[in-house]
């Protein structure tokens, strides 16, 4: 489902990620953790429990973007979220945090639905996948 030049871009770019709450407002903030998992899944550790949190339990509705300022280049994935604060993947994402920011409240997996292009010109907005 992924290009080689999304995949890069999801290494190496902040995502900012946002949500809605149960009466539609929406919520953006970055997540400095977010990585991919499969090709077809996002990852990210859940380190506040704040907002982002709170949306995705209400709703698990989510879209992820990636940017390369430099390159006028990116992507937004779209798809559901879920939040584990026990098992496997959360025990991956304990691992992965060690040495890089605190144990986090749970681990973020994104099932990615949709992608759109965010580059400018004739295909900016339009689905690719």
């Amino acid at each position: 489902m992924l290009t080689e030049e999304m995949k890069s871009l999801i290494e190496k770019q902040l995502a900012m990620v946002a949500t809605v709450d149960h009466s539609g407002n929406p919520n953006i903030g970055p997540k400095r953790s977010m990585r991919l998992y499969d090709d077809e899944t996002l990852i990210f550790n859940e380190n506040t429990g704040g907002q982002t949190q709170e949306n995705i339990e209400a709703n698990g509705k989510i879209e992820v973007a990636f940017v390369d300022r430099e390159q006028l280049k990116g992507y937004r994935f779209v798809g559901k979220a879920e939040l584990q604060k026990t098992g496997p993947m959360y025990e991956e994402a304990k691992a992965w945090a060690e040495g890089k920011m605190g144990i986090p409240k749970a681990v973020g997996i994104i099932h990615i639905e949709k992608i759109f292009n965010l580059q400018s010109g004739a295909n900016a907005g339009k689905e690719i996948k």
